[in-house]
């Protein structure tokens, strides 16, 4: 198992909240909530019907289960153990079909079985890892010529500092304190520069925005915190 490219705190991190990744009321309410935004945008573009999908970062298995459900074989890696056997449990206990979760990293996972995907979907992982160009160069050689590549993480700017930890961790108490590190947030502009690098071609962007009135989540076209991008691979 390659774990050069893991931050251990980041480990540790979720796997102590791993027992609630399915509670909908706990911290991470917001990821079931957003979920079927994603869910939604992702199959707009790339059809999961009959598709083989791997969720990288895939946690306690909210997206990889919708993915599943949507009739897409889905493979879920993660290296937070506590976390994939909460989604394994998942899984089980709702009887989730074609599913399946492995603890390896997407290098590693690259290594082995190059072009076997024909999308693969990274969200709100690259920013808590050492070195995101790294999983963004793994997830274009886990995914076949032609297919589909999702990301989403948060932009790097002095609102995003204001919304994504000020506002989200300490006002609104949306997620635990500490969630994020403002250093590792990740430009457009520079995770369109690593794709690039890795022979993605850029196709589509979104913004996730939240009204902490309404606690009412949607999709527009401002990037300024969280957005999500979406890519191709070329050759």
């Amino acid at each position: 198992m390659n774990t050069s490219n893991v931050d251990p705190a980041e480990l540790v991190k979720f796997s102590e909240l791993a027992h609630r990744w399915w509670d909908v009321n706990s911290e991470f309410r917001p990821l079931h909530q957003i979920n079927p935004l994603r869910l939604e945008w992702i199959s707009h573009l790339a059809p999961l019907h009959n598709k083989q999908v791997l969720d990288v970062g895939c946690g306690g298995g909210i997206l990889a289960d919708a993915m599943a459900r949507a009739g897409a074989q889905v493979t879920g890696i993660d290296l937070a153990t506590k976390s994939l056997k909460v989604a394994q449990l998942h899984a089980l206990e709702t009887q989730t079909p074609n599913i399946h979760y492995q603890e390896i990293s997407a290098e590693a996972l690259a290594a082995q079985s190059p072009a076997q995907f024909d999308v693969v979907t990274c969200m709100e992982m690259l920013e808590h890892v050492p070195d995101p160009a790294s999983v963004v160069q793994a997830c274009a050689r886990l995914v076949k010529p032609g297919g589909w590549v999702f990301f989403s993480t948060l932009n790097r700017n002095p609102k995003s500092f204001l919304f994504a930890i000020l506002g989200a961790e300490y006002v609104l108490n949306l997620l635990p304190k500490g969630t994020h590190e403002y250093a590792k947030f990740i430009r457009p502009s520079e995770l369109a520069a690593y794709c690039r690098t890795a022979g993605l071609a850029l196709q589509a962007t979104k913004g996730l925005q939240y009204n902490p009135l309404t606690r009412r989540y949607w999709l527009d076209e401002n990037t300024s915190v969280n957005y999500m991008i979406a890519t191709q691979r070329t050759a």
